[in-house]
């Protein structure tokens, strides 16, 4: 039988040891990263700066779970958020090249998405946009349908996605 907190710690290990080796290979770049987050609220944030020696790499993160927020802070078109709505791959374009422009970042990604429960035939549960913004490099997207798989797994495969994205970036 498993215990719950088994469990969680198991889930975790993967965003423990991909942060880390993030960490490893942005400071061996000389690479600093910024995050701009909606759905996440703060998540791949956290999993960064919970890795010691992330302070040489990790310059912000920006949690814009609100339209207003993304606008605010990311300089998100209005246009963009009332033509396509905020889980669009615009959106998550906008918002990284944002984090980008505002911080000293020279890599920054984007999540946004329905973590659930809800969405709609066009938008479903699970689907979350990715922006990954580069020094120097077209901005990529990327949107994954995760499924309907729950709030809480939504979030974390997310959080594990961006992680990768962002490790892939420094290959």
């Amino acid at each position: 039988m498993r215990r719950p907190g088994r469990l969680a710690l198991a889930r975790g290990f993967g965003a423990v040891s991909t942060a880390s080796d993030l960490v490893t290979r942005a400071r061996a770049a000389n690479a600093v990263i910024a995050t701009a987050e909606s759905c996440t609220g703060g998540m791949v944030a956290a999993a960064i700066t919970d890795i010691p020696g992330s302070s040489h790499v990790f310059d912000r993160g920006f949690v814009t779970y609100s339209n207003a927020a993304k606008q605010d802070l990311l300089g998100v078109r209005p246009e963009t958020l009332s033509a396509l709505g905020a889980v669009s791959e615009e959106v998550a374009r906008e918002m990284a090249e944002g984090a980008l422009s505002r911080t000293p970042a020279t890599l920054a990604v984007s999540i946004t998405g329905i973590a659930g429960p809800g969405g709609s035939e066009h938008k479903p549960e699970g689907r979350v946009c990715f922006g990954l913004a580069r020094d120097g490099a077209p901005t990529l997207t990327q949107t994954i349908d995760f499924g309907a798989l729950g709030r809480a797994s939504v979030r974390a495969r997310a959080r594990d996605h961006a992680l990768q994205l962002l490790l892939d970036a420094l290959a």
